[in-house]
């Protein structure tokens, strides 16, 4: 059945019945967008699921490598028996050989035993395992998958959702704030995306790293899946909500709020609270580094951009006077 989303003016007079049949039609798209996402989310769900492993990886695998949780006592114990093998597989090459002192019979019935040891100490040398999250219910395995794929489905779906949203609305203000607002609503998915994109190289490993490493002497560190996608979705969404923060700016600045010399002369305010965001993120000192100058670049950006408008918008006014 098509979907037919008439285009609303702005003078437009339309009734109850005629909005609730625009937004009926909007959200049937956002559902159908929605819809789509998630089929190719679920088609691709150990990709995904590779992806969103792939920070808690590194930093389990030095677990396990240390000897930390029942899987790095398991590993330990897995690299003694190597040792243990390749030594007897030595000890064996020596007494098969001729002119070692061992009977015929012992060197014959040694032949066999040497292969056997050589199979045993490779398989006992493969890299230590344990990166993959635990799940402790017989569904969990289908529920977190449907989980993960449903968040990277909205992730994918979200300009569509978005300009839905946007266009519903749109026709309610006038068309110079029509303007200005198109100009403030552009850039919020790339914002996110790239909030989430820094959140995923940068903040998610620091956290993983922290809370991995914090007093792990002391417990069997063991990583439940459902615990973890829901810390990194919730991580990423942050990141991807506090890189909104030039449209909040130009906002403000556009509403009259706050003005752009304002925020020039409150710079170091600015920078505090960018500190005081990336202090709350876990992390070490160099994480905090890398997580606060993004975080002031983007005030930086967002008050040159204010900037400019206001010069802009000064400029219309002198020529509007003058005429």
């Amino acid at each position: 059945m098509a979907v037919a989303i008439p285009r609303v003016g702005h003078e437009q007079r339309l009734s109850v019945v005629d909005h609730l049949t625009e937004l009926r039609a909007r959200l049937l798209v956002s559902l159908a967008a929605l819809a789509v996402a998630f089929g190719f989310s679920m088609w691709q769900n150990h990709a995904l699921l590779h992806i969103i492993n792939k920070p808690l990886e590194h930093e389990t695998q030095r677990q396990v490598r240390a000897g930390n949780g029942p899987l790095g006592a398991t590993y330990s114990v897995q690299q003694s028996a190597r040792v243990v093998a390749s030594q007897v597989q030595v000890v064996v090459a020596a007494l098969e050989r001729p002119g070692s002192g061992a009977s015929a019979s012992t060197r014959s019935s040694l032949q066999s035993v040497g292969p056997a040891l050589k199979r045993a100490a490779g398989a006992l040398s493969v890299p230590a395992h344990g990166e993959k999250p635990v799940t402790l219910g017989i569904g969990e395995p289908f529920t977190t998958t449907v989980g993960i794929a449903l968040i990277f489905a909205v992730i994918l779906a979200l300009p569509v959702l978005l300009y839905q949203l946007y266009a519903f609305l749109l026709p309610a203000l006038s068309p110079g704030r029509q303007r200005s607002t198109t100009l403030l609503a552009l850039p919020i998915p790339l914002l996110f995306s790239a909030g989430v994109v820094f959140g995923y190289f940068v903040v998610l490993p620091a956290a993983v790293r922290f809370f991995q490493n914090f007093n792990s002497g002391e417990f069997n560190v063991l990583v439940q899946a459902s615990q973890y996608y829901h810390f990194a979705a919730v991580t990423l969404l942050a990141m991807g909500l506090l890189f909104q923060v030039p449209v909040a700016i130009l906002a403000a600045t556009r509403a009259g709020v706050v003005s752009p010399r304002q925020l020039r002369s409150n710079r170091r305010y600015a920078l505090l609270a960018c500190g005081l965001v990336a202090a709350f993120l876990p992390g070490d000192a160099v994480t905090l580094v890398l997580e606060t100058v993004p975080l002031y670049l983007l005030f930086e950006v967002s008050l040159l951009l204010a900037t400019l408008l206001e010069r802009r918008t000064a400029r219309r006014a002198r020529a509007a006077g003058a005429a």
